[in-house]
């Protein structure tokens, strides 16, 4: 049996879409943020070096990474339900662009986003206060503002006239690039109206919902 260790409000909610589509047998575990940090809390140490969210443990086995469970899942279990393109189909290419920049390019965006909302100048000396202002302020407008509008607007140009991110198949490409797509939905002001289509035809998922009654409903930070 797979157990999956699911850090609340975190990436493991694609994991468990992936684990619900395959019809695998597994056990989540739910996994409470750090009260003061909102960080996963030590006791995922005991589990894997990292302590970080998603694992999984198969059988003895545990793997961390999203991407790396994604592959590992759909290579060994994914026979009966195909959820990648073959590697001499022309979609693989495009297959492997999404399964990489879902982690590589959109989330590093999103995450750096999120820590500039959460450093407190409350906390700061009133002297720095100023200087602080004017950097995050300066990153934010020179590069994390064109580089999120850079990178979404271009997810949004690629879906249109899709359903999904390879044409009217379902793949592990979607599975990785949903939980960033929510997230940037969550958190932009940018008019993006595929997007928004391809998250919701995500979250009315009976896979996905079946997901999301066992880790409970997905809201971000």
């Amino acid at each position: 049996m797979i157990t999956l260790y699911a850090l609340k409000q975190s990436r493991a909610y694609r994991i468990a879409w992936l684990l619900e589509l395959l019809n695998l047998p597994y056990q989540a575990e739910i996994i409470e943020r750090d009260a003061a940090t909102s960080l996963a809390p030590e006791r995922l140490r005991t589990l894997h070096p990292l302590g970080k969210s998603p694992l999984i443990d198969d059988n003895g086995r545990v793997l961390a990474e999203s991407g790396a469970i994604v592959e590992y899942l759909l290579a060994c279990y994914g026979q009966d339900r195909p959820l990648k393109p073959s590697a001499d189909s022309p979609a693989y290419p495009d297959y492997l662009f999404w399964l990489h920049y879902a982690e590589g390019s959109l989330m590093p965006l999103l995450v750096m986003s999120l820590v500039f909302r959460k450093i407190d100048e409350r906390k700061m000396p009133f002297f720095v206060k100023p200087v602080a202002r004017k950097i995050t302020g300066g990153v934010r407008d020179a590069f994390l503002q064109p580089q999120l509008k850079l990178h979404l607007e271009f997810v949004e140009q690629q879906l249109a006239g899709r359903t999904w991110l390879l044409g009217d198949e379902l793949s592990g490409a979607d599975i990785m690039m949903s939980f960033p797509l929510q997230a940037a939905l969550s958190r932009t002001p940018l008019a993006l109206p595929n997007i928004a289509a391809y998250v919701a035809r995500i979250e009315s998922d009976p896979a996905y919902q079946r997901a999301q009654a066992r880790l409970g409903k997905l809201a971000f930070l």
